[in-house]
């Protein structure tokens, strides 16, 4: 059997949008593929885990960088691999990680309690934003208007289950024109952008934020190009702030984009565009 007879893993527990598009992608241009559900999926050394690549779209983290990981110690190239899942799939590590290469992200501070944030705040100034490491679609995030505000909200955190949930990650807020950016980086370069806008302060597409184009000047692609070599070579979704004088700050990289909102307005084949990439990290010929 040659390398291009073995199939290509997409690894999966839920398939919404943005899976049904990529596989029916791969069913266009012929690609053999297996969906492999990490929820029941037997990993180990009597499993023969024969795949050409892997393109990873499981949204459980834990299971999503595990899986990925055995998949990387049984040979298979996964896309995107497991250093950015490890470091994009934790906002903190994201932010070090930004940091580290010089970039710009909003004023930060951690504690590994919540019980050590609340006096933290009366210097760090209010508003804040309480995020949990961990998590997507803004859920558990909390803007803290106030010391009574910040007090409720870090109460309720430290009475979640699970330790990460103790590890208390506070942003500045950034008062933004209505509106965040979220850009498709593959390999580095910008596939594409919009403006994601709503009256809420939480501007997610799943919260009801509306997307439109945004046409990035050249100071904004450097960002994305430069967030994109401090992160790895994968597909990433990067968000961005901008503060009323036009200044940006890199928010938070995604490592399992969604893009149903950004599929209506860009004129651009981000679907195909994900598969040119993947087949071309994973070395499927034909791509």
């Amino acid at each position: 059997m040659s390398v291009d007879d073995l199939p290509l893993a997409v690894l999966a527990s839920r398939i919404r949008l943005e899976e049904k598009l990529l596989l029916a992608e791969l069913e266009r241009r012929r690609v053999p593929f297996e969906v492999v559900d990490t929820r029941t999926t037997v990993f180990g050394p009597g499993n023969d885990l024969r795949y050409h690549g892997a393109l990873t779209r499981e949204i459980g983290h834990t299971r999503n960088l595990y899986a990925t990981r055995l998949l990387e110690h049984a040979g298979v190239r996964v896309v995107n691999d497991s250093s950015i899942l490890d470091t994009c799939g934790d906002k903190l590590l994201t932010t070090l990680a930004l940091e580290a290469a010089g970039l710009p992200v909003p004023r930060w501070m951690t504690t590994l309690t919540p019980q050590g944030a609340l006096p933290a705040l009366a210097d760090f100034g209010y508003p804040a934003v309480a995020k949990p490491v961990v998590g997507s679609w803004g859920r558990l995030a909390a803007r803290l208007e106030s010391h009574d505000a910040a007090e409720a909200v870090l109460e309720h955190r430290d009475a979640l289950p699970g330790p990460v949930n103790r590890i208390t990650y506070i942003q500045e807020y950034i008062d933004k024109p209505g509106r965040e950016i979220k850009a498709y980086v593959m390999g580095g370069e910008t596939i594409g952008a919009i403006y994601k806008s709503s009256d809420e302060w939480r501007t997610n597409t799943k919260r009801g934020g509306t997307p439109s184009v945004c046409t990035p000047d050249d100071d904004l692609l450097k960002l994305l190009t430069a967030t994109a070599d401090a992160i790895g070579d994968g597909v990433l979704g990067i968000d961005v702030l901008e503060d009323r004088s036009g200044a940006y700050y890199v928010n938070e990289v995604n490592h399992t984009p969604e893009f149903h909102g950004a599929l209506e307005v860009l004129q651009v084949d981000l679907v195909g565009r994900y598969v040119d990439h993947v087949l071309s990290r994973t070395g499927r010929s034909g791509a």
